[in-house]
């Protein structure tokens, strides 16, 4: 019974990220306050037996899950590494849109898929598959989004004028079938 509920200190402290209070971490626990102090002081001292690469720190009567000092040199090198990016569905709904219609605005994006798509497009300008061309010169002065080289490297085009173009029939093909998804999934 103590080592799940241990398990469960050890759960709840990593998912926290952050110092959490003693009562906090017992009531989680359903577990007395001083029953669980001395819970967390075993599992301290058993961390540092076992020369792990985490250990819990006590922060004025708070406890934190931390990576031990001595792997921090190993977590930079990891963190230097460059992620490799993930195209969500909508991603990928989103960035072909822009790579057929662009120069397009985020209003002009929204109105084909039908929905908002500012979490979409702000990822594919972090991947550097997208980025801002300029303004429209209209009310409000939108930003321009347009494919960047990185975009061509990666789907294997060698200029934007290399992309099919798309007519405005299957545009519309491609409108219809989006709204007949959408009314599935609310349906669902």
């Amino acid at each position: 019974m103590m080592q799940s509920k241990e398990a469960a200190i050890e759960a709840i402290l990593f998912t926290a990220g952050e110092s959490l209070s003693l009562n906090k971490i017992a009531k989680a626990i359903e577990e007395e306050p001083s029953v669980t102090k001395q819970m967390l002081k075993d599992m301290i001292a058993r961390y540092d037996e076992e020369d792990r690469g985490i250990h819990i720190i006590e922060l004025e009567k708070s406890y934190q899950m931390c990576t031990k000092q001595e792997y921090y040199d190993c977590l930079v090198r990891l963190a230097m590494q460059p992620r490799q990016a993930i195209l969500t569905d909508v991603m990928l709904e989103t960035l072909s849109i822009i790579a057929y219609k662009q120069p397009i605005t985020k209003i002009e994006m929204e109105k084909i898929r039908g929905v908002k798509c500012d979490h979409a497009v702000n990822k594919l300008v972090e991947y550097n598959l997208v980025q801002e061309l300029g303004r429209l010169d209209a009310p409000g002065r939108p930003i321009l989004f347009g494919t960047t080289e990185e975009f061509l490297r990666n789907f294997g085009v060698h200029s934007k004028k290399d992309l099919p173009s798309i007519s405005p029939v299957q545009l519309e093909d491609f409108k219809a079938e989006i709204e007949e998804e959408m009314q599935v999934n609310i349906e669902v």
